[in-house]
């Protein structure tokens, strides 16, 4: 593979994980809104309409999903093993690197240390055959896109934008988790987190995350 197909193939899945987020984001607050009655943002960066967990699921559907053969049902049971188990780990990642848990299962039958349970797992499975069947083509199109110059330029400013949503959500993250355990600010940049992203603005943004235990 040549240097112009790694870079389109780059873009291609960045693609697929700004959709996977988006859709993820429309997911959540459906499902917020079918829980709560009144519609709850649950978004996952502090800025834009993202969840990366669905992201990143999409990106490992549209890498490993379109290999499966054997129809719907080996579909089915494929996806629900590799959604279980990213959110698992994106689970496991955010509780060790920011202190903090977005979903906590331990209530449903199944459920694997609150991470994920068989119930999401059957969603994720859902999610696997509805993405083969309905998103995959519609993704096959970016193909023709990636080769129109408006389209990278959008994708130059779209990316840069999202590194810094990603590096500025993770560092606001682990600084509220400092701030959980009385840690003090000992830099310009910690005072500049507490300042602009202090505990009442992240628990607006986050509002289904809970920090853990100061232990």
């Amino acid at each position: 593979m040549n240097m112009q197909k790694i870079f389109n193939k780059t873009i291609k899945l960045f693609w697929i994980f700004i959709i996977g987020s988006v859709i993820g984001y429309i997911v959540e607050m459906l499902v917020a809104f079918v829980q709560e009655g009144h519609f709850v943002s649950r978004q996952g960066l502090l800025y834009g309409p993202f969840v990366q967990v669905y992201g990143i699921g999409m990106i490992i559907y549209y890498i490993i999903v379109p290999k499966i053969s054997g129809g719907n049902l080996k579909i089915f049971a494929y996806s629900a093993l590799i959604g279980g188990t990213v959110e698992y780990i994106c689970s496991l990642v955010q509780e060790k690197c920011f202190g903090t848990i977005s979903w906590d299962y331990s209530n449903l039958w199944f459920n694997i240390m609150g991470r994920t349970s068989l119930l999401h797992c059957i969603y994720w499975g859902i999610a696997g055959v509805i993405f083969i069947k309905l998103i995959y083509p519609q993704i096959e199109k970016i193909d023709v896109l990636i080769e129109k110059n408006k389209f990278r330029m959008a994708t130059y400013f779209i990316a840069i934008f999202m590194v810094y949503n990603i590096t500025i959500s993770c560092l606001a993250a682990q600084r509220q988790n400092e701030r959980f355990k009385n840690i003090k600010a000992d830099s310009s940049l910690d005072i500049y987190l507490d300042k602009n992203y202090p505990d009442n603005v992240m628990s607006k943004v986050y509002s289904n995350r809970i920090i853990k235990s100061k232990n």
